[in-house]
């Protein structure tokens, strides 16, 4: 990097973020206020209330990840061609009202997989747009920070709607008593209606604020041009970075089974209702205080690092949930340890996609990416719930545990070098 280039860095990381990011962030936090109502219940509504097994939990959470993993990378491809990203948008904040709404009705768990698919839909059809949008308006020295405070204000809705979750049930169904069975039981359905209803109703005022969001404007700046002219397409005119950050994400997404059976866990080793969604709610509390440091560290030395301490926090995690056994204590600073993994990678790994993506490619490059990693996350999903039902949950933690290791020492083997394109991007 140049001196003029460091100068010029400097200067981008001392302005405030732009309007399109603040406000496709409040979005996100309303969103997240309903979706994590619901959220951290579906695994104890489905297996305890509705009477269905682990592999039937691991399949809808699979299959929910399946219609993402399609419908953002169309949605994404499409976004693109069309150079129009708002519509998606407004259509991927509606309908999880009405899947939620279906979920507060069902009396059988393909109720809940319709409901969860419908949620899904939704977003599958705003996830590249939204995240387009942001890398849009946020140039590269202040893409980590723009992406860091997106999940904070996302995870800071999660943590209110966990705790409005968390204080619902305590009200409808006070603390547990001792003997009390390790899985709710069908007396206590209409609780998890109730706050599925709530969920729904609080969703629409998300779906109303994206009615504020513009279009980014279509020619790139300065800095993102230059930058783009040095990089030489791929295959659909991405570069071969692009694809080497995808491939080994990928492989650390062989671990990444649904969050759902870490909440059973909680529930199996004899945390009630209310206290799983408030330990929860420490995850989302960690994971919103970590995510905007995380992204300005990734701005500052390299996103890989950041995304390769992360891995390890998650593998030292699953293994901690692998040997819980009975102490119930164990699982709120191990779901306090997840909120941090959450920070270092989540918005960290999607500004490194948009990093190694052209402008007029970004919603098509993360589309792929999160196709890519729906995909994998089904399989992973289906296979957790088969190692949980088969051989037990240790053994559903402990091949995730070894698994994120090994991804993390592939790390600083396989992930691209610095590049033409900037040296803090490849890092």
């Amino acid at each position: 990097m140049t001196t003029a280039d460091a100068t010029s860095a400097t200067h981008d990381s001392a302005k405030p973020l732009p309007r399109a990011v603040v406000l496709l962030g409040w979005v996100s936090f309303l969103a997240d206020v309903s979706s994590e109502m619901v959220y951290p219940l579906i695994p104890m509504f489905v297996v305890g209330v509705l009477g269905a097994s682990a592999t039937t939990l691991g399949g809808i959470e699979g299959a929910a990840a399946f219609i993402v993993a399609f419908v953002t990378a169309w949605a994404g491809f499409r976004s693109d061609r069309h150079r129009r990203r708002v519509p998606y948008v407004r259509i991927g904040y509606g309908l999880p009202v009405i899947g939620k709404s279906l979920m507060a009705m069902a009396f059988a768990w393909p109720m809940v997989l319709a409901g969860r698919l419908i949620d899904r839909l939704g977003k599958g059809l705003r996830a590249s747009p939204r995240d387009a949008l942001i890398a849009d308006a946020a140039g590269p020295a202040i893409r980590g920070r723009a992406f860091g405070f997106h999940r904070a204000m996302d995870t800071a809705g999660a943590m209110l709607g966990v705790l409005l979750s968390a204080g619902l049930l305590w009200w409808f169904t006070g603390s547990p008593t001792e003997g009390e069975p390790s899985v709710p039981t069908h007396d206590a359905g209409w609780a998890f209606r109730v706050v599925f209803g709530v969920s729904a109703t609080l969703g629409l005022l998300s779906l109303a604020l994206t009615f504020m969001v513009r279009e980014s404007p279509h020619e790139p700046s300065e800095h993102d041009s230059l930058a783009e002219s040095a990089v030489p397409e791929g295959r659909l005119g991405l570069p071969a970075a692009y694809w080497r950050s995808v491939a080994l994400m990928l492989v650390f997404s062989l671990a990444n089974s649904s969050d759902a059976f870490l909440l059973l866990r909680a529930r199996e080793v004899g945390l009630s209702p209310w206290a799983v969604v408030l330990a929860y709610a420490l995850h989302n509390l960690t994971y919103t205080v970590a995510s905007y440091p995380a992204g300005i560290l990734s701005d500052r030395i390299g996103r890989w690092r950041v995304i390769a301490v992360g891995w390890a926090i998650y593998a030292a995690v699953y293994a901690g949930f692998a040997f819980t056994g009975a102490a119930a204590w164990g699982v709120w600073p191990l779901l306090g340890l997840y909120g941090v993994y959450m920070a270092l990678t989540d918005g960290v790994g999607k500004a490194l996609v948009a990093d190694h993506a052209p402008r007029e490619k970004r919603g098509t490059a993360l589309g792929i990416f999160y196709m890519a990693s729906g995909l994998v996350t089904l399989l992973a999903s289906v296979v957790a719930g088969v190692l949980w039902d088969r051989v037990g949950p240790s053994a559903t933690f402990g091949v995730g545990a070894v698994v994120a290791a090994i991804a993390v020492i592939l790390v600083p083997v396989l992930r691209p070098r610095p590049g033409a394109r900037r040296g803090r991007d490849g890092e």
